[in-house]
């Protein structure tokens, strides 16, 4: 009898990528392998975001797609998990996908194998539950590199965002949970580790005690940036996305120590004080600006990325040029800029009008854009003639173009002979290529960088 099959697909951000970690980890316990296409699976499982209405409409596609895939393999089960089940409180999401068999928010999947059972008992050897989601043991394919979630759910009711209606209010995973994952993914050769939270830096450990005797930080999120900093083989460590309200000192000066990674990720949204009072951010620019400067204070040489709204209601072309100014000045390094998106639901769903036209919003967008490239060329100039340390994570072969192919013999024999390129991030999170073989991936190693484009830094290995 073979064996049940399963297909993920999954939409979203880090968070939702390590929850399908999680899922492919629960299929695995349930006796299920991995299936490379939808036709060939028993069950499918979409993993779904809410965060721009953009993102729903794919998934409605997808599911009319898999709708008709479902009508020739009559026994497949369809699901639909993640953000929106998580937000849909008045079921109007679900009455537009009644080809779903199974419809639930994250935080519900270890009751997975009970209603598998219930529509199809052969798929299932155990209907056991698990009532924490978060104990799942994440299936995860890559070994060197590896997403940790030590929080889910948001307090903080941000006036656009769905999170905390999606994913419910902010619990914070136990600290011996997150420390023996850790260790257990040190063990078997992973040595980058991102820490993922809705706040990530408000992290509180419900069994405070678990810290060590000997770590010097009050503050929770501090003292576990330490306590992993302690395991030997964790040689690189980021954490994503924090709130600037939680950058303590502390913080801080942990970000210091030896296997921190020289980025922070630091959200503004936007420029202006009024937008940020209607987004309810809880912080102004003197406050974020403050943030910045002592980040750069303790840490020079760090990158910053950020995440900006544009055409946020009430957002004045004055209030849109002051969120430029704030870029100019702050010179990220990389924003991931979104045009506002009315979600349903939502405070400013129902508190306020989206008053900014989708062409300004787009002019905007694209206004900003101009601006992020051309300072991230700008800063990128600074590591030429450096070396930075890169996690090589990708090879590609040297392309052989049909005119190489038409060259003489020993000239093509030299080309075919070159090792092609390897790919990873420094310490920066800056996407660097070099001349490497495959046998440099998962490798930490040294590249002197001749030459910065926007994106990327070149440059050579350096044995």
């Amino acid at each position: 009898m073979s064996l049940p099959t399963y297909h993920l697909i999954t939409y979203g951000c880090q968070m939702n990528k390590n929850d399908s970690e999680r899922l492919g980890g629960l299929f695995k316990a349930m006796g299920f392998v991995s299936a490379r296409v939808p036709e060939q699976a028993d069950l499918v499982l979409i993993n779904t975001c809410s965060v721009r209405q953009s993102a729903e409409d794919r998934v409605y596609s997808v599911v009319g797609n898999l709708a008709q895939i479902k009508k020739e393999r009559p026994g497949m089960i369809l699901g639909v998990t993640g953000c929106m089940p998580g937000r849909d409180r008045d079921g109007a999401i679900r009455k537009r996908i009644p080809e779903v068999d199974l419809y639930f928010p994250t935080a519900e999947m270890g009751q997975l194998p009970r209603w598998i059972a219930e529509l199809r008992p052969e798929l299932v050897n155990s209907p056991d539950l698990i009532e924490d989601y978060l104990k799942i043991r994440p299936d995860r394919h890559a070994t060197r590199q590896a997403y940790v979630s030590i929080q889910t759910g948001c307090n903080k009711f941000c006036t656009y965002c769905v999170v905390p209606f999606a994913r419910g209010l902010e619990k914070n995973r136990p600290l011996s949970d997150i420390l023996e994952e850790i260790r257990d993914l040190a063990v078997h050769g992973c040595v980058e580790v991102t820490l993922l939270g809705q706040t990530v830096n408000s992290f509180r450990a419900p069994d405070a005690q678990t810290f060590s005797k000997g770590n010097p930080y009050q503050d929770h999120f501090a003292g576990l940036l330490w306590e992993i900093n302690q395991i030997p083989q964790i040689k690189r460590l980021h954490f994503t996305a924090p709130h600037p309200l939680h950058m303590s000192d502390e913080v801080i000066e942990a970000m210091t120590l030896p296997v921190h990674l020289h980025y922070i990720h630091l959200p503004v949204q936007c420029g202006d004080d009024d937008v940020l009072r209607r987004m309810n951010r809880r912080y102004t620019i003197a406050d974020y600006l403050d943030v910045v400067g002592r980040l750069k204070a303790k840490i020079p040489e760090i990158a910053i990325g950020t995440d900006i709204i544009v055409g946020f209601c009430g957002e004045s072309e004055a209030a849109f040029e002051r969120t430029v100014e704030l870029y100019e000045r702050v010179r990220f390094d990389i924003s991931y800029t979104a045009r506002y998106s009315v979600r349903s639901g939502t405070a400013a769903w129902r508190a306020f009008k989206d008053d900014v036209t989708f062409e300004e919003k787009k002019r905007r967008w694209e206004a900003l854009q101009a601006v992020q490239e051309r300072i991230a060329l700008e800063n990128n100039q600074r590591f030429v003639g450096k070396t930075v340390s890169v996690l090589v994570d990708r090879h590609e072969p040297p392309k052989i173009t049909e005119e190489m192919l038409a060259m003489p013999g020993d000239i093509r024999k030299i080309i075919e002979s070159q090792p092609g390129y390897g790919y990873g991030n420094s310490r920066e999170m800056k996407l660097v290529r070099f001349r490497g073989g495959t046998e440099m991936v998962g490798q930490i190693v040294d590249v002197a960088v001749t030459r910065a484009d926007t994106w990327l830094l070149e440059g050579n290995y350096v044995a």
